[in-house]
């Protein structure tokens, strides 16, 4: 049932569509370019499927997306209108917070599934080799009970990025074995890469051209350069910047 405050205090009447359970992480998705209910689900895992068509049905009412049928096909593209757009700094300010104030890396926050999803569009495209490089990713330390894939493939080109939870059939170029906790840590800038290698959280096998580069491919999450209380910024540790070509802003 949709939460009501009864109150016409504009925060009261704003929270009732923004504050719902889970709308801001489908506001996140669609901010960081997933535009088709199945992109969109795959960045709220945990989510149900009958649940994020509701979220999306509440949010075209309220007039902060839109739908258009996509040609050829089955199904519907989503944007943001004009004022769904309006939430960019909402989120942006809640993003910070989080980074500078919560204990971000906990067991029961693992998912190797969502950090590949998000590794996958921080990809600094114009950084990568020429030819087709296929990336496999296996991950250890995945919590009991997460029945989640624990090997991905990137399958990394500069015209795009693909993510495959199966074997895509190419070659594979280089090969990371990386501890989930780790990795994490290193995507929301809370360890440098060079540490995560010195302590074998994560570990390189491939071509050195390939595992010398590789670190500059990945951007980080969009946060990982907000400094903490205590902590340098991701800029001042050692870790790969953010600043090349075709990223999404708000991925996490």
């Amino acid at each position: 049932m949709k939460t009501r405050f009864g109150q016409f205090c504009p925060v009261a009447v704003a929270c009732e569509v923004f504050a719902e359970r889970w709308t801001p992480m489908v506001l996140r998705e669609l901010f960081s370019g997933s535009q088709h209910f199945n992109e969109i689900h795959r960045g709220v895992p945990l989510m149900s499927r009958a649940l994020l068509a509701r979220r999306l049905r509440e949010l075209e009412d309220a007039g902060v997306i839109e739908k258009t049928p996509i040609a050829g096909k089955r199904g519907y593209a989503y944007k943001l209108t004009p004022s769904g757009r309006e939430f960019q700094p909402v989120l942006e300010a809640l993003g910070h917070w989080g980074q500078r104030w919560t204990v971000r890396v906990q067991r029961d926050n693992l998912d190797a599934g969502f950090l590949m999803w998000n590794v996958r569009r921080r990809i600094a495209r114009d950084r990568l080799p020429d030819r087709r490089t296929v990336a496999c990713f296996r991950f250890t330390g995945i919590p009991q009970g997460n029945r989640g894939p624990r090997v991905f493939w990137l399958v990394l080109e500069r015209s795009g990025v693909e993510l495959c939870i199966e074997d895509p059939g190419f070659e594979t170029d280089l090969e990371i074995e990386a501890n989930l906790a780790t990795l994490a840590g290193v995507w929301l800038g809370d360890l440098s890469f060079d540490d995560a290698l010195r302590t074998k959280g994560v570990q390189l096998f491939g071509p050195r051209r390939l595992t010398v580069a590789f670190p500059q491919w990945l951007m980080l999450s969009h946060y990982a350069h907000v400094p903490r209380p205590g902590k340098p910024s991701a800029s001042n540790a050692g870790l790969p910047t953010a600043g090349a070509a075709h990223a999404t802003a708000h991925a996490s």
